[in-house]
């Protein structure tokens, strides 16, 4: 099940300057209020594995051009005002209808 991102998260993400394409994708994730397990459905992989992403880990080269491409599409529909997701639901509607798979 899907769940918001814990205060400390937030607080270690806040302090990072890196500039790694896996916390891009964390504040990406969390300014669009989509979960980390929702994030895993569109990127095809665990939601473990983007935890460590949101935590600096490297990302493979076979993933590294869908994470760019997954976060075009957020940033873009943020534009648009379609995110961020107003609550859990949102977020799994807004994946779903992204990916065409269901949660």
């Amino acid at each position: 099940m899907a769940r918001s991102y814990s205060e400390q998260f937030l607080l270690e993400l806040g302090k990072r300057e890196e500039d790694k394409l896996g916390l891009k994708l964390a504040r990406v994730c969390v300014a669009a209020n989509l979960p980390a397990a929702y994030a895993a459905v569109a990127l095809e992989t665990s939601p473990t594995t983007v935890y460590g992403w949101f935590r600096g880990r490297g990302i493979s080269e076979n993933k590294f051009k869908i994470v760019e491409l997954f976060i075009e599409f957020v940033e873009a529909d943020m534009k648009t005002e379609r995110l961020p997701a107003k609550d859990m639901e949102d977020a799994k509607r807004y994946i779903e209808g992204l990916t065409g798979v269901k949660i």
